[in-house]
């Protein structure tokens, strides 16, 4: 059977705070009986950690005089790693945790982790990877002090405004402008080989918000099939079938709405729009309204069907 480490780990550290600290205590804290306190004590000892049994009225456990549990060494990506993946977290064991390694880290790399931390924006509250910490930290250094950085992306050396850091189904993304042509752009960041800063700064547009314009990036990116439906109902209704990432979603007079997005492929609209069980009407492309009537012709037949 796998042993709680995480609770052995809890009693490590209440035994470490000093002083002996009875049984009925240490099952109190760890909300467990006192016969799975002295197995957790033994899982310790078979860790060669000197917990000591201490006998009498006020007796019960403590640390050897002098043992402390050897210092927590991370490397720069692996501190990354771990405060990143406590982020999207909730919670005080998530929150002391994270202060507790942010307190050790060394004050250069603290403050290119808050820069980090104070850039970042999720379209979730899923977690996902880390990528190249060099990478990142480069990137949200430049986004906190509008500084611009040239990128290689795609084997191709370019220079971008970036206005901040999202991550989006489990990929990271930087959101900002590509000042040679103008135009705001999108890079993912595990295409980016390396990022540095260059001289220069930049201001970002007022009150930019880098998650909805990914979203509306990725929504009206161009696919082989461009859609338009219109659909009677609230936004907050169809998001639930189309989320932002899809379709932009255009509210109209007498509670109608227009739903625009771009697809490589059709056959799973029809059963999107069925699921909203609201009136709609195709207004392109021929062939999606085709695909409905197909479907509807189906659903029409099986329900027929003894």
């Amino acid at each position: 059977m796998t042993r709680p480490i995480a609770r052995v780990l809890s009693l490590l550290e209440l035994l470490q705070s000093g002083g002996v600290r009875t049984v009925a205590e240490l099952a109190q804290r760890l909300e467990v009986d006192e016969r799975t306190v002295r197995r957790y004590v033994d899982h310790l000892l078979d860790l060669d950690v000197p917990v000591e049994s201490v006998r009498g009225r006020y007796g019960g456990y403590r640390l050897a005089p002098g043992y402390r549990i050897p210092p927590l060494m991370l490397s720069d990506d692996e501190a990354l790693a771990v405060l990143v993946g406590l982020t999207p977290m909730t919670g005080t064991a998530s929150e002391t945790a994270a202060a507790k390694i942010r307190r050790v880290l060394p004050a250069r790399f603290a403050r290119r982790l808050d820069a980090l931390l104070g850039s970042l924006a999720s379209t979730s509250p899923a977690s996902t990877g880390v990528p190249d910490a060099a990478v990142l930290l480069a990137l949200a250094d430049a986004v906190t002090h509008h500084r611009p950085v040239s990128i290689r992306y795609a084997s191709r050396e370019r220079t971008v405004h970036p206005y901040g850091l999202v991550t989006h189904a489990g990929r990271w993304y930087v959101v900002g402008a590509d000042p040679s042509i103008g135009e705001q752009r999108t890079f993912r960041l595990d295409r980016i080989a390396s990022a540095r800063t260059v001289p220069g700064t930049f201001e970002p547009p007022e009150s930019f918000d880098p998650a909805e314009q990914l979203l509306t990036g990725l929504a009206t990116a161009p696919y082989r099939h461009e859609v338009t439906v219109r659909i009677e109902g609230t936004v907050e209704q169809i998001r639930t079938r189309l989320p932002a990432s899809v379709a932009v979603v255009e509210p109209l007079p007498k509670g109608w709405c227009r739903v625009e997005l771009r697809a490589e492929r059709l056959d799973w609209l029809p059963g999107v729009l069925a699921s909203l069980d609201l009136p709609f009407a195709v207004e392109r492309p021929d062939e999606l309204r085709d695909l409905v009537a197909a479907l509807a012709d189906r659903l029409l037949r099986s329900a027929r069907r003894h």
